[in-house]
């Protein structure tokens, strides 16, 4: 049996619980998994005066594969978001967001079986920004109104949307290769092409581009204010949706509320070198230390992190015994049952500990 060396992220707030119960259930299905363990976040700040020390991004470089519980983003000036700081150092360029219905969650919609595939590192968040009323603003202001015939308002802040044919020719691959990978039929490229011509035309033009290179894939395009009421009246009919980084961030919200929210949407950060797996939900500070936030984001990273090791039965044994938690509905936190205020929820720990025996007895 291949060992691997991982390297573990238990992040804060939350993060050291729903962590720790990811790693039980992990380590239980018998693969030979060596943890490397850092700390990043808030926590470090004071010892290291970065979120993010260069010690932590070594042994993501070296390890290949990293899983990170939710860290915070530190509030204060030029104090960087460890989770944008981690896209861009180790140039993860997309980010996979699935979206599935698992009987027993509670939901309008049934039978979801949707992914967002979010490119990472362009568009909007590419962090290209002006502050009002800057020297540098004003004569990009003046700039943009001499070479374009365009007026801006003098106390306007500006953000800039690069949109490359690179990028969006590897998110697309990506993409495509990733349905193919995991038998999915159909990608769906979204867009505003509509409204911003050179940037998300762009991007709608190189996807059908790189559409032909992957024949044996349905391809198709909606534009993102139509994709998002879709996805609202019948989202069924859409498979893998391939979106620019801001319409990502949003939509893949939008389709975990179709199947149970936060507390059950995985994510995965993909570059050509690393992939670092993290729950989609933020660190929720208030509840830190409770055993009461649900562990089934993070367990469902480690679901993706073990398909994507090679380790895919199981990756599978493990979203199995997830399922069959789900499904039982006894061992679940407290989101997760009708009644909030039910006396009957588990907390962090004991949805572990089901989920472990539940492991013994699948596959």
């Amino acid at each position: 049996m291949a060992r691997h060396t991982i390297t573990l992220i238990p992040g804060d707030g939350v993060g050291p619980e729903v962590s720790a119960a990811a790693r039980r259930v992990i380590d239980a299905t018998g693969v030979d998994i060596d943890w490397e363990v850092h700390d990043a976040g808030l926590g470090v700040m004071e010892q290291y005066g970065d979120p993010l020390p260069a010690h932590v991004l070594e042994s993501i470089r070296r390890n290949k594969v990293a899983i990170k519980g939710p860290l915070t983003t530190p509030i204060g000036k030029g104090i960087r978001s460890v989770n944008v700081a981690l896209r861009r150092e180790l140039d993860l360029f997309a980010l996979i967001r699935p979206c599935k219905s698992y009987p027993g969650v509670r939901s309008r919609y049934q039978d979801v079986d949707l992914v967002v595939i979010r490119e990472n590192t362009e568009d909007l968040y590419a962090g290209i920004e002006f502050a009002e009323g800057d020297p540098a603003t004003l004569e990009l202001i003046a700039d943009i109104e001499r070479l374009g015939g365009r007026k801006i308002r003098p106390d306007s802040g500006i953000s800039i949307k690069p949109a490359s044919i690179f990028g969006t020719q590897r998110v697309f691959r990506f993409g495509f290769q990733w349905a193919i990978d995991n038998a999915r039929h159909k990608v769906t490229a979204v867009h505003k092409a509509n409204i911003m011509k050179y940037t998300e035309g762009l991007w709608l033009r190189v996807a059908e581009e790189v559409s032909r290179e992957f024949p044996q894939i349905e391809f198709d395009d909606r534009i993102v204010d139509n994709m998002a009421m879709q996805l609202v009246q019948n989202p069924q009919l859409y498979d893998v949706m391939v979106m620019p980084n801001l319409f990502g961030d949003i939509l893949s919200d939008l389709c975990a509320g179709l199947t149970g929210g936060l507390g059950l949407a995985p994510g995965a950060n993909i570059g050509d070198e690393v992939a670092v797996f993290e729950a989609t939900h933020g660190s929720a500070p208030k509840y830190a230390g409770q055993n009461k936030a649900n562990p089934m984001a993070m367990m469902l990273s480690g679901m993706l992190m073990l398909r994507h090791i090679g380790e895919g039965d199981a990756g599978d044994r493990l979203e199995q015994a997830i399922a069959r938690v789900i499904a039982e509905g006894r061992n679940v936190t407290y989101d997760m049952k009708p009644d909030r205020d039910d006396p009957t929820a588990v907390g962090t720990s004991q949805v572990a500990d089901a989920v472990v025996e539940a492991l013994g007895t699948t596959g």
